[in-house]
């Protein structure tokens, strides 16, 4: 059996009702076996990279799991799929996206999954959600977030639900 411990997702979406798919991959991963949310950042809103699109809603979440990396993305995809995530150009629009940012102190380094995420230190949208959860984790990361980028990243009022 595989040691219990922490990791952390990004959560993100732009198409449809974004915030209750951010809910629902809360919902869902709370439901999963091996998988205990532990705390749920702020909603940030945030402007998207890629093509022209709306904007995101952003979060993450800290977990404690059993489950490997390679499990984590698994779950992650059958929640996009739950939420109607249509594959398309790479950071176009979805309902919803989950990225695996850490699990532990595990490095993995597929062709689809790298461990920890390997732009994550780049992305404000990431960084300052995760600076909510894991300050200390998030001041360890390589740079900062200067305030231009922090500019494209929007506090809002909104907030998820931590399933007990």
């Amino acid at each position: 059996m595989t040691a219990t411990r922490r990791a952390y997702l990004g959560l993100g979406s732009n198409l449809g009702d974004r915030l209750a798919h951010l809910q629902q991959a809360i919902d869902g991963l709370a439901a999963t076996d091996g998988i205990t949310v532990v705390v749920v950042s702020r909603v940030y809103e945030t402007d998207p990279v890629g093509p022209e699109q709306p904007d995101y809603l952003n979060a993450v979440v800290a977990i404690d799991t059993t489950l490997t990396p390679r499990e984590l993305l698994a779950v992650g995809q059958r929640l996009e799929q739950a939420a109607h995530r249509v594959p398309g150009e790479r950071w176009g629009p979805r309902t919803l996206d989950v990225d695996v940012l850490l699990v532990g102190d595990e490095r993995v380094h597929e062709p689809d999954l790298e461990v920890p995420h390997p732009r994550m230190h780049q992305r404000a949208f990431v960084r300052v959600p995760l600076a909510d959860v894991a300050p200390d984790l998030e001041a360890a990361l390589p740079g900062s977030i200067d305030a231009n980028v922090r500019e494209t990243v929007r506090s809002t009022d909104l907030r998820l639900n931590t399933p007990r």
